[in-house]
């Protein structure tokens, strides 16, 4: 039980007031929204700081290895509620905020999401954040404080355009300066061999000032934090800019996430950005261990450095350069340690985003570093022609970390890391049997697998209050502190009643989706359709564009045969995305779905039965919505084409059940809930990985030969949309005829026939409420406290400081 403040409503209410008066002057029936939610936030980040404080007198008194998790990403969301939620005061605030005469959801509201993400990156790192506080294990992220985010995404005539995520404007409630432990990050310059060591004279030097973000654990006093870095003016101005240039490059650097990398200039500013993080990072933990223990030579036995994919790789070459040039150790010591400490998580195999800058840009912005990488390339170039021989010069090309003039960052993870892990049972194979198999055959104990997880803090207990609710009563609380005891409920999978309330709260968390969508974009949809939900990243190999090509033949259908609506159950198809803003192809995408919903949608013959809506600015909060209400989760990815998946489990845990492909956590799913309890199909991750060896696809054939198909991709170039330009999506018939390199076409039947058993069987609601409940008593073990469990046991060798 809190004291203090939030002992009590009285107490509460008592000091809101007072805060409310001594902050903005005011009554509190004079107060608006964001002065109550500023208020709030003031009060539970001092009840905060009395738990952070423990934690920092806990570390000090601890010898437990700390772990440093670097990623360019944190899709944290909203941390009012589960600030609120994790310290156990969220009734009291709740009872005080009504006693008031206020609403605590309208203030929970009025907060922005921290534009720190784009998509199942950053909300995996939020997520295991969330859990390491929750488990009491010492984690910290690491990562960018970006001033605009990604974007904020605005459908404008059914186009995505990007407009600045303006989250900071009115700054961030949570967060803490920390100028005292600012570090300066040096560019450009040269090298000098001074007394047979190298001394570094950058040409500009760039401030890092850290910004801290509490991240609380659950009901545990524990707080760890989030460090966000803020580029600002350094000792340092370059010669030969003058002070607007500087600055306006300065901006950059912690401006936006991911710029435009298609130019010189857009690689560079990535490349900065990347050793701002890595070294803003390694220079404040390595400077803070030495001054607790006086040395670095013991750093590997009490830190571990996670590498979050390939962006913060720079931590290696940095940690390197903090060893040999300023602590003096040789190289051998040096190697010895940071092979030790820093682990490696691989989330793709998509080439594109298996980074690789070019030497031309590295080595002149970043002299000292590229150095030490061109040392490290040499060292195991070396290794590998000692192990191989000289016959093997192809082999040692392809392994190299440095070759025709570009830098391969996942290689130099791979080299350097004592852990390379991937992200779900099925892209750990391909890592090790096809993507890196000639690296897993060198290195066969480095490679390991953890599968992805969500917070179910967040993703049930917070999002989905009703249905948390309704758990409880059937199989008591303890799934809140270990969701693996969901799976009691299938002791109830055929308890009608159960069946009948699930039904109930499915229907009521539809009826909420229903009332933001109409809100915010003015459409109105029917919570007793089927709610097929498809929110991700927009790409081609998660195939967005199938799911629209199969809307446009139910449309089809339903205007040619009238009959078809007696046996169609109505629909409303869901789609969330944002789309690269140079990705060309994947904004097409979207013009084509809000097309496609702007004929649909106005049809009246159709309109009863089909709805079709694109959601803006699709993020954390707006999923909080959206998960709950889903019936159908579309998961519908190219197989061996996604790492894993998140989205997937969030929906699982919420009831939803998955039509998809064996791919990524989808194979998981289906070994946990059987193939009776998703909706399979299409091409495995085996036939996909065989065709594109061999060769043999031809989607013109299909499209010459299947009628259905040929109507549908004509209706894209023939003038059936009547409010666009009849070449509008040129792009996408071309590319669906002549490539498909995604098998869109070729997966087109099987998909369709998928959606079709999942029409039947959504006709006896009591059948699906089974497979639903299934499904959320098998979603415990996506739980990311499963996760961060597996890291801690098996990668990171922590343990929690709360145990015993």
């Amino acid at each position: 039980m809190r004291l203090g403040v939030f002992k009590t409503k009285d107490s509460f209410t008592k000091a809101f007031k007072q805060r409310l008066k001594t902050t903005y002057y005011k009554e509190i029936s004079e107060s608006t929204i964001r002065e109550r939610y500023n208020v709030l936030g003031i009060l539970v980040k001092e009840e905060i700081s009395k738990d952070w404080l423990n934690t920092e007198k806990l570390i000090n008194d601890s010898e437990e290895k700390k772990v440093y998790y670097f990623s360019m990403e944190f899709l944290l969301g909203r941390l009012i509620t589960n600030n609120l939620m994790n310290m156990g005061i969220r009734d009291v605030c709740e009872a005080g905020f009504e006693e008031m005469g206020y609403d605590l959801n309208e203030v929970e509201d009025f907060e922005s999401d921290p534009g720190l993400g784009n998509g199942g990156l950053g909300r995996l790192a939020a997520c295991y954040l969330d859990s390491m506080a929750s488990l009491g294990i010492l984690g910290y992220g690491q990562c960018i404080r970006y001033r605009y985010g990604l974007f904020r995404q605005k459908i404008s005539n059914g186009y995505q355009e990007e407009r600045p995520d303006n989250w900071l404007n009115d700054g961030y409630v949570w967060e803490i300066r920390r100028q005292e432990k600012s570090v300066d990050i040096p560019f450009f310059g040269y090298i000098n061999w001074e007394n047979q060591k190298p001394v570094y004279y950058p040409q500009e030097v760039i401030r890092a000032v850290p910004y801290d973000v509490p991240i609380v654990g659950d009901d545990n006093n524990i707080v760890n934090y989030l460090r966000l870095w803020n580029a600002e003016p350094g000792s340092k101005y370059p010669d030969h800019k003058s002070p607007f240039e500087y600055e306006s490059e300065l901006q950059k650097i912690s401006g936006l996430l991911y710029p435009d990398d298609t130019t010189y200039e857009g690689k560079q500013l990535r490349i900065k950005q990347q050793y701002f993080l890595s070294a803003a990072g390694v220079k404040s933990i390595t400077a803070e261990h030495k001054e607790k223990y006086g040395t670095l030579k013991n750093l590997a036995d009490h830190v571990v450095m996670h590498i979050n994919d390939t962006h913060p790789t720079l931590i290696i070459p940095e940690l390197m350069r903090i060893l040999l040039d300023e602590e003096g150790m040789e190289w051998d010591q040096a190697w010895e340690i940071v092979t030790s400490m820093v682990a490696y998580t691989n989330h793709t195999i998509l080439a594109e985003a298996l980074e690789k800058w070019p030497v031309d840009i590295i080595k002149p912005l970043l002299p000292r570093i590229y150095q030490l990488i061109e040392e490290i390339n040499r060292r195991f170039t070396l290794d590998l022609l000692e192990k191989y021989g000289y016959g093997k010069t192809d082999l040692i090309k392809d392994l190299a970390i440095i070759n025709d003039g570009v830098v391969k960052m996942a290689h130099l993870c791979i080299v350097t890391s004592y852990s390379v892990n991937g992200v779900a049972k099925l892209h750990t194979e391909i890592l090790k049997n096809i993507e890196m198999k000639k690296f897993y055959d060198l290195y066969p104990n480095k490679f390991n697998n953890v599968t992805n997880g969500i917070t179910h803090r967040r993703w049930l207990l917070h999002s989905n209050k009703e249905l948390t609710e309704l758990i409880s009563s059937k199989i008591g609380t303890g799934f809140k502190s270990n969701p693996r005891e969901l799976e009691k409920l299938i002791d109830y999978i055929d308890d009608f009643e159960f069946q009948e309330a699930f039904l109930t709260v499915k229907f009521k968390k539809k009826q909420a989706l229903a009332a933001k969508i109409l809100e915010r974009q003015n459409i109105e949809i029917n919570p007793e359709s089927i709610f097929d939900i498809q929110v991700k990243r927009l790409h081609e190999y998660k195939r967005q564009l199938m799911n629209a090509l199969h809307i446009m033949s139910v449309y089809n259908t339903l205007k040619a045969r009238p009959e078809f609506k007696e046996t169609f159950v109505p629909h409303t198809y869901i789609f969330g995305a944002k789309a690269a803003g140079t990705y060309y192809f994947a904004k097409k995408v979207i013009k084509l779905i809000n097309t496609i919903a702007e004929k649909v949608n106005n049809d009246p013959d159709t309109s009863d039965y089909l709805k079709v809506v694109f959601v803006e600015n699709y993020n954390v909060s707006y999923a909080e919505t959206i998960m709950p209400a889903a019936d159908i989760s579309e998961q519908i990815s190219t197989a061996s084409k996604e790492a894993s998946g998140t989205g997937n489990m969030k929906f699982m845990m919420n009831g939803a059940l998955t039509l998809g492909t064996l791919d990524g956590a989808n194979v998981e799913i289906n070994e946990l809930v059987g193939d009776e309890n998703m909706f399979v199909f299409g091409m495995s991750s085996e036939e996909v990985n065989a065709v594109y060896q061999n060769g043999g696809y031809n989607p013109k054939e299909i499209y010459e030969n299947d009628s259905e198909i040929r109507i549908l991709l004509d209706q894209l170039v023939n003038g059936f949309f009547e409010n666009v330009d009849r070449y509008e999506f040129k792009e996408i018939f071309d590319n669906l005829v002549y490539r498909d390199q995604y098998f869109v076409l070729k997966d087109y039947q099987a998909y369709k026939d998928a959606c079709n058993r999942a029409n039947e069987t959504y006709k006896d609601r009591h059948q699906w409420a089974k497979k639903a409940i299934i499904n959320i008593a098998k979603s415990g073990v996506f739980s990311s406290d499963r996760s961060i469990k597996d890291y801690a046991n098996n990668i990171w060798h922590v343990n929690s400081v709360t145990k015993g």
